[in-house]
């Protein structure tokens, strides 16, 4: 389900029947119309349209590739921080440790939502086209994965800490390699398995957040979909029976998050030794 998704996203250009993005694509006179399979329904239009005459399976398509791609994105920023700081933390000890650790104290004192609607606040103020299509994106990634970068560290922390006094780890310190060597080359490796789980769990986690944050108003802008963008404005339709637009939107979302979260679920599985077999 999961890989039927993200294909369909990644593939939205070629199988989409318009273009959501072209204004010249759509007509408002075509706005809000029902399903096909409604009584008043287009049949040039299989899930209907939104508000502005788009059809509504092309902006799901393309609204699902950009709550992918941000979240994707988050999930990325966030991991390759989080293990070089957990890296860092774990393999030198002392202050170095305590001043990183406690920083992700003070990050995760704040809720992921509330963190993320002070970033891209503040990065909105600050910088007025930041509210764009272009711009949008990468502040959302950077919103997002401010927050999540934590769990990461601590994961790579302490299994740095376990690999740091093994034997093989001691042999190359002995041999003179430089510390950066001995993290990258000989103590990442044998880390990553937890860090790919994390990644998986997260992947859904940082779609919600990209979603919540476009229905609160501050993820991309209407004119460019997004999955949260989509239930945003159907939630303004919902009571006068335009139900589609934030009903189908919503129900991919669902299904999107379940399939990285089952995944996310084998993933863990898989690199638990005494989960093998079990079910």
């Amino acid at each position: 389900m999961a890989v039927v998704i993200v294909a369909a996203a990644a593939l939205a250009p070629l199988i989409a029947p318009f273009d959501p993005t072209d204004l010249t694509s759509f007509n408002l006179i075509d706005a809000e119309l029902p399903p096909r399979f409604s009584p008043e329904g287009d049949p040039r239009f299989l899930l209907g349209t939104d508000n502005q005459g788009r059809d509504l399976l092309s902006a799901m398509l393309y609204g699902a590739r950009v709550s992918i791609l941000i979240g994707g994105g988050a999930v990325l920023v966030a991991a390759v921080v989080g293990v070089g700081l957990g890296l860092v933390a774990g393999y030198f000890g002392g202050w170095v440790d305590a001043a990183i650790m406690r920083f992700g104290d003070i990050i995760l004192s704040f809720p992921t939502i509330l963190l993320a609607l002070l970033v891209a606040g503040v990065t909105r103020m600050l910088f007025p086209a930041a509210s764009s299509a272009e711009w949008a994106p990468f502040i959302l990634v950077g919103a997002i994965a401010i927050h999540e970068w934590v769990q990461y560290a601590r994961t790579v922390r302490a299994a740095t800490m376990v690999e740091s006094a093994r034997d093989y780890v001691r042999a190359v310190k002995v041999i003179g390699l430089p510390s950066r060597q001995i993290m990258l080359r000989h103590i990442l490796p044998n880390v990553m398995g937890p860090v790919l789980v994390i990644a998986t769990i997260n992947l859904a986690a940082a779609v919600l957040t990209e979603a919540t944050l476009s229905f609160l108003g501050v993820g991309m802008p209407p004119t460019y979909p997004s999955l949260g963008t989509l239930i945003r404005i159907g939630n303004e339709f919902v009571f006068s029976g335009v139900w589609w637009i934030a009903l189908f939107p919503a129900l991919l979302l669902v299904l999107l998050v379940l399939g990285v979260n089952i995944v996310g679920d084998w993933l863990r599985d898989l690199f638990n030794p005494k989960l093998r077999g079990r079910g």
